[in-house]
């Protein structure tokens, strides 16, 4: 476990050097890849969640790709496309940015539905369909979608089903008044985030992948899981619990975030810690402003944790 706590902070610390006092979020990140999830964040431009994208497919010597969403965005423009060639006188597939290890969506809720339907089978089966071939995708694989904030103009909410393939939503807010002092002060000393050191390679990734799903889970500590589970159904302020879905990749990322903090079994901590960027955006309220949807449900998931007991 001391090799791999070892690992874990060499890497975060290397995107700190680019990305300044944001320890948690980037805690998540890391989280979410060694669990073989999606992250979905939500936040005003220009408070570096491109550059947390950038510096982590750097850090890993990944290949990243860059997608920008605008409304006249295709499906095919993100998957690929089939090319006739008139020598060979046969359809070639062209890959789209989808085929990378790093993928950011950027600006996903800026798409049509169509277009954001494109990315489903890729972020659940890890492959592409097109022309009835089907393309397997190299792992890692992960994608990073950022959304604008809901009232935005021009925006399409995410519909459920999409939401759902995310395993974490997060927003990284302003930075505090030091860290922001830093980077005006730090500005031609810090890194590109393209350019930044590999600290892990991809054989070691994958490793770390593999090795998530040995940590523990205590039977004591399912029961805990399930009964939040549960209770997300049964609240009247919820008119949609957490789904069966919802709850293994709740489980997935406690077992991840085990072996983030050096530990090869979770403990309830991890699940109050997790609870809220797992759980937000799979439960719907039952009246609400689209606006404050998240806020209103990170309410309602922290009142059902001081509800259901602990075990001991």
């Amino acid at each position: 476990m001391n090799s791999i706590q070892e690992k874990v902070n060499r890497l975060k610390k290397n995107i700190e050097q680019v990305i300044f006092g944001k320890g948690e979020t980037i805690e998540f990140v890391i989280t979410c890849l060694l669990a073989k999830g999606h992250l979905l964040i939500e936040d005003v431009p220009g408070v570096g969640k491109t550059s947390l994208a950038h510096c982590l497919a750097s850090s890993l010597q990944l290949e990243f790709k860059r997608i920008q969403f605008t409304n006249d965005l295709l499906p095919a423009d993100i998957t690929g496309v089939s090319i006739y060639d008139q020598q060979e006188k046969s359809f070639h597939f062209k890959q789209g940015p989808l085929f990378a290890n790093i993928v950011l969506a950027d600006e996903i809720n800026r798409s049509t539905p169509r277009t954001q339907s494109a990315l489903l089978e890729a972020m659940n089966e890890k492959q592409v369909s097109v022309d009835n071939n089907t393309h397997i995708l190299e792992e890692p694989f992960m994608v990073i979608a950022t959304q604008n904030l809901i009232e935005s103009q021009g925006t399409y909410p995410l519909p459920e089903s999409q939401l759902d393939r995310f395993m974490f939503y997060i927003s990284m807010g302003y930075p505090s008044q030091d860290d922001e002092r830093r980077l005006l002060q730090d500005q031609s000393f810090r890194p590109n985030p393209a350019n930044i050191e590999t600290v892990l390679e991809r054989e070691e990734v994958l490793e770390l992948q593999a090795i998530v799903n040995s940590v523990r889970i205590e039977p004591v500590l399912t029961d805990y899981i399930l009964n939040i589970i549960n209770a997300t159904r049964e609240d009247p302020n919820l008119s949609l619990g957490v789904s069966p879905r919802g709850g293994l990749i709740f489980q997935q990322a406690l077992r991840a975030r085990a072996l983030v903090c050096g530990r090869d079994y979770c403990t309830p901590d991890d699940v109050k810690h997790l609870a809220i960027p797992v759980l937000c955006h799979r439960v719907i309220p039952q009246s609400h402003n689209l606006s404050r949807r998240f806020a209103d449900t990170a309410s309602l998931i922290s009142q059902i944790l001081e509800k259901v007991s602990v075990p001991v």
